[in-house]
C-alpha cells in the first residue's frame, strides 16, 4: 500500500540565527543564509572538502562550523579570497560560463557535458528517510552526519530533531505522532545518562590516553547502542558533491517520489543549484524532458506495486545473512580473466585452458594475480569483477544505514516497517533499561500500524526506530566484496555491521565454496573488539601529536 500524493508545500524549517556581521561573511560564501539547502561558492576545493569532512562529525550546521572553525584561519586563505570578490562580479562569471556551456552543448549535443560541472551542496534538517533518497546515486560523493559522534538529546527550534511529514501533519494522527516521537527521544536522553557512566566504568581511561580520545571512544559506543531508539524521522545533515548530470538525475527521481518531504526538498535543491550551475538544471522541470521522465518513473513504480499487492505470501524464516546467488565456476572465470590482458587468446579459449589446469596450478595463478597484499587498500584487478555474489540481509536499520553507503554495488531495500521485529543491545539489559526500551518499541509499532491504515506504508516509515529490522539485498562482484568486507570488519567499525560482514565472508568460503577467493580477502577481521574505536582514536591522536596539533576542544560531540 502506498500513500496518496500530498501537496509539495515546503515544510517549516528552523532558521539559524546569525549576527549582522556573520551574515555579511556568510553571504560571500553560501547561496543563502537562512534556508536548510544551500551551495558553497567562492571557496577553494580543498577548503570545501575539509569543511564537509569536519561537518560529518560535528553537531553544528555547516555555516556555523565555517564561522567558528574555518573563516578566521589565515593559513586557509579564505580572507584573501573574500578581499577580491568585489572586483570580480560572480554574476559576470556565471553568465560567461552559461554562454560557454550553451555553445558546447549546442555544437555537440552530448549529455556528458553535464558531467564536467559540479557543485557542493549542503542539505540540512533532512529526515533519515530523505537522506537515503539523496544518497541513492552512484556517481556522487556524500558525507552524512553520523549517529556515532553526536548525541541527539538536544533540541532545535524548541523540538527534538525529527521531521514532521506533511501527510501526518494534515491528518488526525498529528498529535499522536509528536507524542510518540518525543517519547522516543526522551527515552534516548534518559538512557544516555545511564549508559555513558556504564561504559566509563567498564573501560576506564588508560594511562597515555587523552581525555578527548577516551571520551570519544565512550561516546561512540554509547551512541552505537542507543541509536536504535532514533526514529527514521530523525533529521540529519548531508554534504553532497556531484556533477550537473548526477544532480539532474537525483532531482528527476525526487520529483517522482511518493513522499511530500522528498518532492518539496527537490524544489529547494533545484532553486539553489540554479544559482551556481543553472545551465545543467534547465531540463529538470521542462514538461517534455525532466517532467516526462519523472512521470515515467512514477508510472512504473505504481504498476509494479499493484502487481506486488496481489501476492499473498508471508516471509520464510531466514538467518540474518543469506547468500542467495553465486557462480560455481567463479574461481575458474576469474583465473581466465586474469590471463586475458596478458595473452592474445580469446576469452572462451582461456576458459577451456583454465578448466584443464591441475588445481595447484590454478591456485598458483590466482595467488599470483592477488599478489602480496600489504594492506587492505591493495586490491586485485578487474578480473575479480568477472563473478558476483548476491546476499539477502535482514538486520536493523542502523546497520543498513552504514552498509547503504556502498553505492558502487547494487543495493535495493524494502520499506522500513515493524514487521520483522527489533534488536536490543546487551548493554540495555546491563543498565536495566529493557523495560523502557521494549515500551518505546511497542509504542512505535502501535503508531506505525495506525499510520499504515490511514496514510500508507511510505509515510509510516518515519515512525520506525532504527532498532527495527529491514530487509535488503546486496549484489556485488568479487572485487567489491574485497572492499566492503575488509573495510566493514575493521576494529573501529560498529560491532553489528562487523558481524554481518563477517558472516558474508564465511558464506563466500563455506556456502559458495570459494575458499581461494575468501582466503585472498586476508584483511577481513573476525576478531571481537570490545571497544573498537579506541585504537582508531589513538592513531588519530598520534597523528595530531606528530603534526603538533592539539586534540580538538569538546564541542558537545566528544562525550557527556
Amino acid at each position: 500500500m502506498t500513500s496518496a500524493a500530498a501537496p509539495t508545500t515546503p515544510p517549516t524549517y528552523h532558521p539559524e540565527e546569525f549576527t549582522s556581521e556573520e551574515r555579511l561573511v556568510l553571504e560571500r560564501f553560501f547561496t543563502n543564509v537562512d534556508g536548510p539547502v544551500f551551495a558553497l561558492v567562492n571557496l577553494p576545493e580543498v577548503v570545501k572538502g575539509a569543511l564537509f569532512a569536519r561537518y560529518s562529525r560535528s553537531p553544528k550546521s555547516l555555516r556555523r562550523l565555517f564561522l567558528d572553525e574555518f573563516y578566521d584561519r589565515p593559513e586557509i586563505g579564505i580572507g584573501a579570497v573574500a578581499d577580491h570578490l568585489e572586483g570580480d562580479d560572480p554574476a559576470v562569471r556565471l553568465s560567461r560560463a552559461e554562454d560557454l556551456y550553451e555553445r558546447v552543448f549546442t555544437q555537440y549535443g552530448d549529455d556528458s557535458v553535464a558531467q564536467l560541472g559540479g557543485a557542493h551542496l549542503a542539505c540540512e534538517q533532512a529526515s533519515n528517510v530523505l537522506t537515503k533518497v539523496l544518497e541513492w546515486g552512484r556517481l556522487a560523493s556524500y558525507l552524512e552526519q553520523s549517529t556515532r559522534y553526536i548525541f541527539y538529546d538536544t533540541t532545535l527550534g524548541g523540538r527534538y530533531r525529527y521531521h514532521i511529514p506533511a501527510e501526518i501533519a494534515a491528518s488526525e494522527l498529528a498529535d499522536d505522532y509528536v507524542t510518540a516521537m518525543d517519547s522516543l527521544f526522551d527515552t534516548y536522553t534518559s538512557l544516555m545518562t545511564r549508559i555513558v557512566p556504564y561504559y566509563e566504568t567498564m573501560h576506564p581511561q588508560e594511562e597515555g590516553d587523552s581525555s578527548f580520545v577516551w571520551r570519544s571512544t565512550i561516546r561512540a559506543r554509547a551512541c552505537d547502542d542507543l541509536r536504535g531508539l532514533l526514529p527514521a524521522a530523525t533529521t540529519s545533515n548531508v554534504g553532497i558533491f556531484a556533477s550537473g548530470q548526477a544532480y539532474e538525475m537525483l532531482l528527476i527521481r525526487m520529483r517522482a517520489h511518493p513522499l511530500a518531504e522528498v518532492r518539496a526538498y527537490a524544489d529547494l535543491i533545484l532553486t539553489e543549484l540554479r544559482k551556481v550551475i543553472p545551465a545543467f538544471m534547465r531540463r529538470v522541470d521542462v514538461p517534455d524532458r525532466g517532467g516526462a521522465w519523472s512521470e515515467y518513473l512514477h508510472a512504473t513504480a505504481t504498476a509494479v506495486q499493484e502487481i506486488a499487492s496481489a501476492i499473498d505470501a508471508e516471509p520464510e524464516p531466514r538467518p540474518e545473512v543469506t547468500l542467495v546467488e553465486w557462480d560455481p565456476d567463479a574461481e575458474d572465470k576469474i583465473a581466465a580473466a586474469a590471463l586475458y590482458s596478458v595473452t592474445n587468446l580469446p576469452d572462451d579459449q582461456l576458459m577451456r585452458i583454465v578448466a584443464g589446469m591441475p588445481p595447484e596450478d590454478k591456485q598458483r595463478l590466482l595467488e599470483a594475480y592477488v599478489g602480496d597484499r600489504r594492506n587492505r587498500r591493495h586490491k586485485p584487478g578487474r578480473a575479480m569483477e568477472r563473478s558476483a555474489y548476491r546476499f539477502d540481509i535482514l538486520c536493523d536499520y542502523g546497520i543498513f544505514r552504514d552498509l547503504q553507503r556502498h553505492r558502487m554495488l547494487t543495493l535495493e531495500w524494502q520499506r522500513l516497517s515493524t514487521d520483522h521485529g527489533y534488536v536490543t543491545p546487551a548493554a540495555i539489559d546491563d543498565i536495566e533499561g529493557r523495560e523502557v526500551w521494549d515500551e518505546a518499541m511497542a509504542t512505535a509499532a502501535d503508531l506505525y500500524r495506525k499510520v499504515v491504515d490511514a496514510l500508507g506504508t511510505d509515510v509510516a516509515q518515519y515512525v520506525v526506530p532504527f532498532a527495527y529490522r529491514i530487509r535488503f539485498s546486496m549484489q556485488m562482484n568479487v572485487r567489491e566484496a574485497f572492499h566492503l568486507l575488509e573495510l566493514r570488519t575493521q576494529e573501529g567499525g560498529h560491532p553489528d555491521y562487523r558481524r554481518v560482514c563477517q558472516q558474508m565472508h564465511r558464506e563466500i568460503a563455506e556456502t559458495a565454496g570459494h575458499r581461494i577467493l575468501a582466503g585472498a580477502m586476508r584483511f577481513v577481521d573476525h576478531r571481537d573488539h570490545a571497544l573498537g574505536r579506541l585504537a582508531t582514536e589513538r592513531r588519530a591522536a598520534a597523528k595530531r601529536a606528530a603534526l603538533g596539533i592539539d586534540d580538538p576542544e569538546d564541542d558537545g560531540s566528544a562525550g557527556r
